[in-house]
């Protein structure tokens, strides 16, 4: 049996709510195309794929039709294993039940949990109330989905562990530092030690940083022993000025860097013996 104490998760956001094909056209943004990319990162390394699908003007959407084929092409990918992880936050000011839906009928493995309200990018509010995060987690449990508890500042951290003690929350719980989000923690080497230092033990982690903070977050991760998560939902530059013209380049260097530490990439089902996924 694999030490899974030396394996690191790769989660790839392919898409994400922001970026359009104005803005890079290297991003996926039809079912079609989301599958195959999520394919090709599985096949380079890939064990987590973060899925948000889009309007037919290509905005942030909850469409649950593009959730349903976005999935059920990636499920009739020979071999593929990889574990779908779908957000309930595919935009600002989405009803309750289009966030829950797509996981709740479609049932993926993972589905993000975001522990809070939120100023976002200064222009809006990202409404997550204590009524909602309640029933979000009590629907992800009745499904067997696995919360991804996604966390911008670290009250939310508290949030989420005020809902274990309420026992709809329940152990062993995996959190996603998401750094670098205007209204949110910035991503600093010195905030993900500090967030990485509150969790409980026992608990999983990976980070992303978004733009700038992309690699920072991601070599971080690395030396403290977390899982990490890249991808276009997150940074579409490869360097600064280059467009990543896939999101397997993202992957690759990834892996080449767990490698040159000396550690090993998860495979999916390795992760979820590390995740603890039914």
């Amino acid at each position: 049996m694999s030490d899974l104490s030396k394996k690191t998760i790769i989660t790839v956001a392919t898409t994400g709510a922001w970026p359009k094909k104005t803005d890079t056209p290297y991003v996926p943004i039809e079912p079609a195309e989301i599958a195959e990319e999520v394919y090709a990162c599985w096949k380079a390394g890939a064990a987590v794929a973060h899925i948000h699908v889009r309007d037919a003007q290509a905005n942030a959407s909850m469409d649950f039709d593009n959730f349903k084929k976005t999935v059920e092409l990636i499920r009739a990918k020979k071999d593929c294993d990889i574990i779908i992880n779908l957000t309930t936050s595919g935009g600002i000011g989405l009803t309750e039940e289009s966030r829950m839906k797509p996981f709740y009928e479609l049932k993926p493995e993972m589905a993000s949990y975001d522990s809070g309200t939120m100023n976002w990018q200064h222009n809006s509010v990202f409404e997550n109330n204590p009524a909602f995060l309640e029933k979000l987690a009590i629907k992800m449990n009745e499904v067997g989905v696995k919360p991804e508890i996604e966390i911008f500042d670290v009250g939310m951290i508290y949030e989420a562990l005020y809902y274990v003690k309420k026992g709809v929350l329940k152990p062993p719980l995996h959190f996603q530092f998401c750094l670098g989000v205007a209204g949110g923690m910035p991503a600093t080497v010195e905030n993900l030690v500090f967030l990485k230092n509150l969790i409980p033990e026992g608990s999983t982690w990976s980070t992303f940083g978004v733009g700038g903070g992309a690699q920072s977050m991601l070599f971080a991760a690395l030396a403290l022993g977390g899982n990490v998560r890249v991808g276009m939902e997150d940074n579409v530059f490869y360097l600064k000025g280059q467009l990543a013209k896939s999101n397997v380049e993202f992957v690759e260097r990834v892996k080449r860097l767990v490698h040159e530490y000396g550690k090993e990439v998860a495979t999916p089902d390795e992760a979820r013996q590390i995740l603890s996924l039914k």
